[in-house]
Parts: structure tokens; C-alpha cells; sequence
């Protein structure tokens, strides 16, 4: 293969492989957010709302993201398992930028700050964790408690 080939068919594959990094990263952030009810304080979640049938399974999504017309934010709940989740507020703690999940972690687009799937903050510039939430679970519900909000 000739120099001029090599350049040409090299920079064909990069200019396709970034294409394809951008698609499947906008598929992975394509993230459907829930309409929540808010009852006085508490914003209720339906317990439904983590379930996904796979391949004829009942499975359980890792994480929803719940939103309110009342919410300047939408909150993020992570389920852990039956009776443990984690509700965050998505709001940065470094400059108030909605932050996005990426798997089991948040991240702020603005200025790259982390934090884990309870909230608590892994790299800067933010230097506080994220507001979190208490949660009571029933049987059908989960009540996400938004006094101070």
C-alpha cells in the first residue's frame, strides 16, 4: 500500500470510528425521564417504573430519572436492590449545570465533576456531593421526601 493510500484509508476509519463514538454515546444518554406526582412534600415513583421484561425476564433498570413541572431539577433514583435506592437531586454542586448518568455514575457536561450513584463526589472542581433525598419504600411506591427543595 502507498503513503497516499494509507493516509486516506487511516483517516476514513478515524472520521468513522468518531461517527460511531458520537452515535452510541447521544444512544446511551437518550435517557427517558418519568413524570413523578408530587403528593404534599413527597414525590411518588412507582416501583413498576424499575421493571423491564428482557428476553421473557422480569429485570430491573438500574436507575430512572423522575422530573415535576414544581422541580427545578429532575432527581435521579438509583435502585440497588428490593428496599435500597438513592435519590440525587441533579443539580452540580460547582455551578448549578444538570449533571447526566452515565451507567453508575453522574457527571456535570459544564466542567467534568463526578459523582458516584449515592451522590457522593469522586473529582472536581465540585467539591460537595450532591443533594440526596430520603426515600421510604412500600410496597408499591417509593416516597422521595422534598422538604427544603
Amino acid at each position: 500500500m502507498e503513503r497516499k493510500d494509507f493516509i486516506k484509508t487511516c483517516g476514513f476509519a478515524c472520521l468513522g470510528g468518531i461517527g460511531i463514538s458520537t452515535l452510541l454515546q447521544s444512544c446511551a444518554t437518550m435517557q427517558q425521564t418519568l413524570t413523578g406526582e408530587i403528593a404534599e412534600s413527597d414525590l411518588l415513583v412507582s416501583v413498576s417504573d424499575f421493571k423491564m421484561k428482557t428476553s421473557g425476564k422480569n429485570q430491573f433498570k438500574k436507575y430512572i430519572i423522575v422530573d415535576n413541572d414544581r422541580l427545578r431539577f429532575p432527581i435521579c433514583v438509583f435502585r440497588f436492590d428490593e428496599q435500597n435506592y438513592s435519590a440525587l437531586w441533579m443539580e452540580c454542586t460547582h455551578m448549578g449545570a444538570e449533571v447526566q448518568v452515565f451507567g453508575d455514575k453522574l457527571q456535570c457536561p459544564a466542567h467534568g465533576s463526578e459523582f458516584s450513584n449515592k451522590g457522593i463526589m469522586q473529582h472536581g472542581p465540585a467539591e460537595a456531593n450532591l443533594r440526596s433525598f430520603p426515600i421510604t419504600v412500600t410496597k408499591d411506591h417509593l416516597k422521595i421526601s422534598l422538604k427544603a427543595v
